[in-house]
């Protein structure tokens, strides 16, 4: 348990990083993005300015889920980072529309003069700086297994490809082909969009319950070579948080005694453990008659 307290507390290092990263990469965005008059990169730096909003609803859901099991909450709080996830796509999903719009509205009254050059190499300085932020923090949500630190990293790396794709479209407008920034900041909104849904659609499904088929087969297996276990009556598995947590009901030889029973369901739970990396399992014994 304390492990698992600590490894969220280190997610929680993450969540700041992102959020001083967009505090001061928006700035720039927006203030060099207004100057020289680049769509591109006043869309990326609107992007990132909300980014800082998601990043403190995922420090929020990691601080919550570090609470000790209560009352009310017998499992922990655990879920709050999954959540908090949650909640960072719909403002992504809120900001990439308002992109879209903006930018179609753009299009219908489009300007002939290209943006600075400045603003190219303020794209990309803030591209290479947001993707070492991506860098650091994909490492974190793997070495933790968190899905709100995915949900952050995944952020983190759609916000390096929309500057990358700004720089090429400001670059591209010095040659004659000024139209060439807006319809980046087109694509800016939906590289947005689609990160939101890829985010939503895992979190959704963890919070439903979802488990991923292959992997509960894996682990089936992994039972179901555990000597003592005569059959798998039932197996489900289920995310909470940052950890996973698994249900099985074996049948074993009737005529053991509760003593070497037990033995069985540890032998089963170090098993997991060590090939799954999951130390949340739930055992259950029924006796097993040659008839069944």
């Amino acid at each position: 348990m304390q492990d698992t307290y600590d490894d969220i507390k280190q997610g929680e290092k993450g969540a700041w990083l992102s959020i001083g990263a967009y505090i001061f990469l928006s700035a720039i965005k927006l203030i060099i993005g207004y100057l020289t008059g680049s769509e591109a990169l006043s869309a990326d730096g609107l992007n990132n300015s909300t980014d800082i909003i998601a990043s403190i609803a995922v420090l929020i859901g990691l601080k919550i889920s570090r609470k000790p099991p209560d009352k009310n909450h017998r499992y922990g709080h655990y879920r709050a980072e999954t959540v908090a996830a949650l909640i960072a796509s719909f403002i992504m999903f809120a900001v990439g529309i308002q992109v879209l719009y903006q930018t179609v509205m753009k299009f219908r009254a489009p300007t002939i003069e290209s943006p600075d050059i400045i603003a190219a190499w303020t794209a990309l300085f803030c591209a290479i700086a947001i993707y070492f932020v991506y860098l650091y923090n994909i490492r974190l949500a793997k070495k933790i297994n968190s899905h709100a630190m995915m949900a952050a990293a995944q952020d983190n790396r759609s916000d390096a490809l929309v500057s990358m794709g700004a720089f090429v479209g400001i670059i591209g407008s010095q040659f004659g082909l000024p139209w060439l920034d807006p319809v980046t900041a087109l694509i800016v909104g939906i590289i947005i969009c689609k990160t939101a849904w890829d985010i939503f659609r895992d979190c959704s499904h963890a919070l439903t319950d979802g488990f991923d088929h292959e992997e509960l087969q894996t682990i089936k297996q992994t039972v179901s070579d555990t000597p003592g276990v005569e059959k798998i009556i039932d197996i489900k598995a289920r995310i909470h948080g940052n950890n996973k947590l698994v249900d099985v009901t074996i049948a074993v030889d009737h005529q053991l005694n509760v003593g070497e029973s037990h033995d069985i369901s540890e032998q089963i739970e170090k098993r997991i453990a060590e090939l799954h990396s999951i130390s949340y399992v739930h055992i259950h014994i029924e006796p097993f008659l040659a008839s069944s």
